[in-house]
C-alpha cells in the first residue's frame, strides 16, 4: 500500500505554487492531504501532526513557507519520516530568506529542499522516496522520464529542421 504524503502550507497565500505539487501527486495516484499549519502561530497543532504523521500512514511530509520559513525544520524536529521544503518567493528579499531558512537545518534534523517555488520537484522528490519500496510507482516514474525524453528529442528534431530551412 503506498503511503501518503503530506502538502504543509504556511499560509493560504502558498496555495498557487503548491498546487503544481498536488496535482503531480494525483497524477501518481498517491493519496495527498493539505493542510496549513505554521511554525509560528500554530505550533503545537503543526508538532502534533508531525509527531503521529507516520502512525497515520503518512510516507513523506512537503512543507512550503516563505520569509522565516521554519515550518520545515519544525515539522522535521518531530518526525523521522522525509520532509521536504519549499522555500517560497516573497516580497521581501525574493525568496533567498526562505531559501537559506530551509537549508540551513541543524545537525540531525535533515530537511531535503528544493528550489525556491519548486513544488513540482518536491512532488517528484517524494515519489521517489515512496517508489524505494514500490514498484508499479517506480515504474510509473520510469515512464514519466521517458516521455520527458521523447519530448526534449522532438523538441530538438524540430529545431533543427526549422534551422535547416534557414540555410
Amino acid at each position: 500500500m503506498i503511503k501518503k504524503v503530506a502538502v504543509i502550507m504556511g499560509s493560504d497565500s502558498d496555495l498557487s505554487i503548491v498546487k503544481d505539487a498536488i496535482n503531480i501527486l494525483k497524477d501518481f495516484e498517491i493519496k495527498t492531504e493539505v493542510h496549513i499549519m505554521s511554525a509560528h502561530r500554530t505550533p503545537k497543532h503543526a508538532c502534533e501532526f508531525a509527531s503521529n504523521a507516520k502512525e497515520n500512514g503518512f510516507g513523506v511530509i512537503i512543507c512550503a513557507a516563505g520569509k522565516a520559513a521554519h515550518l520545515a525544520g519544525v515539522i522535521a524536529a518531530h518526525t523521522t519520516l522525509p520532509v521536504i521544503g519549499i522555500p517560497i518567493k516573497s516580497s521581501t528579499l525574493d525568496g533567498l530568506d526562505a531559501l537559506l531558512s530551509t537549508v540551513q537545518m541543524p545537525k540531525g534534523i535533515p530537511v531535503a529542499t528544493v528550489a525556491i517555488d519548486g513544488a513540482a520537484n518536491a512532488a517528484l522528490l517524494a515519489v521517489q522516496i515512496l517508489a524505494v519500496n514500490d514498484c508499479e510507482l517506480s515504474a510509473k516514474l520510469d515512464d514519466m522520464r521517458n516521455e520527458m525524453t521523447k519530448e526534449v528529442i522532438e523538441k530538438d528534431k524540430k529545431l533543427q529542421a526549422e534551422l535547416n530551412k534557414q540555410i
